[in-house]
């Protein structure tokens, strides 16, 4: 069954998005600022460099010397926010809505996170399936780019860790579902 953009977003990510912001001040657009920490050092960066970086590769010189610090290679760090992973769209919903996705949910959050922790799983999801809702796939970048918060952090330290983790989001989502189905029907 083939859900169009609207029906997505009407009733799988914006519930998520209200229910994630609930208490605090609404934000239409997504990170504008990527807060990358390595260590003790930290570098505001405009989403846009993170975006022309896994573009082209071209660093900007506040995320050299996050690379630097890190000690995390470029091209490493560029494949890992780039990689896709093919996440079908309903099945991520029901996934991330179960106690076994929220278990996924919490070690990715551990990496990409607001600048507080209030509602993070929430925002979190929402960004996975707001990523999967055009082509069934998901990226780290694509998660930083829908995340419903102005600024975010990314532990630059851990980004290869995160896209292997969200790697084994459909792997693992798949098998459980193999095994238990009507937990997810």
């Amino acid at each position: 069954m083939k859900l169009s953009k609207l029906h997505t977003f009407c009733f799988l990510v914006l519930p998520s998005f209200f229910v994630g912001l609930g208490g605090g001040i609404l934000q239409a657009n997504a990170a504008e600022k990527v807060v990358i920490n390595a260590g003790i050092h930290q570098a505001s960066i405009p989403l846009q460099d993170l975006q022309n970086f896994a573009e082209t590769g071209e660093v900007s010189p506040a995320l050299e010397d996050v690379l630097r610090v890190s000690q995390r290679d470029s091209e490493q760090t560029r494949k890992a926010l780039t990689r896709q992973v093919p996440v079908d769209l309903l099945f991520a919903d029901k996934a991330l809505n179960h106690p076994l996705g929220g278990v996924l949910l919490d070690q990715i959050s551990v990496v990409i996170h607001p600048p507080t922790t209030t509602a993070n799983r929430v925002a979190l999801r929402s960004a996975i399936v707001l990523s999967a809702s055009e082509d069934n796939q998901v990226s780290l970048l694509e998660i930083i780019e829908n995340y419903p918060s102005s600024e975010l952090h990314v532990e630059g330290d851990r980004i290869v860790e995160a896209s292997e983790k969200l790697g084994r989001l459909s792997e693992g989502m798949k098998e459980a579902m193999r095994r238990v189905p009507e937990i997810f029907r």
